[in-house]
């Protein structure tokens, strides 16, 4: 029903930058939250960052400062701006989405593949 599509991952030097996108598309009324989560192997999955419909933005205390979250509710897109990227920024990122879909009043969460990121030191 809704498929989230990122793409903007691949290899920085730390202390370079990488712009992270995600597409929502399906048969989507509204969509409330959007996120960036991160996982390495091993380890469980962490929110980076969230924004939601209206209202203010939640980071990680670790990318606080770094990172900027923002969307494009007309085109159902979320960015995450990445700078002064450090090698502990290496994971996979996931995109999340909140998402009322047509014919259904309860919202669900949607995830995307996952883009790698890789920051060498």
């Amino acid at each position: 029903q809704v498929q989230l599509v990122e793409s903007g991952g691949g290899l920085v030097q730390a202390g370079g930058s990488l712009r992270l996108s995600c597409a929502a598309s399906g048969s989507i009324f509204s969509i409330n939250a959007m996120g960036w989560y991160r996982q390495v192997p091993g380890k469980q999955r962490e929110l980076v960052a969230a924004i939601p419909s209206s209202g203010s933005t939640n980071y990680a205390d670790s990318v606080k400062g770094r990172f900027t979250i923002s969307r494009e509710n007309a085109k159902n897109t979320v960015y995450l701006q990445m700078d002064s990227l450090k090698s502990e920024d290496t994971a996979v990122y996931y995109c999340n989405a909140n998402v009322v879909v047509y014919g259904s009043w309860r919202p669900g969460d949607y995830w995307g593949q996952g883009t790698q990121v890789t920051v060498s030191s």
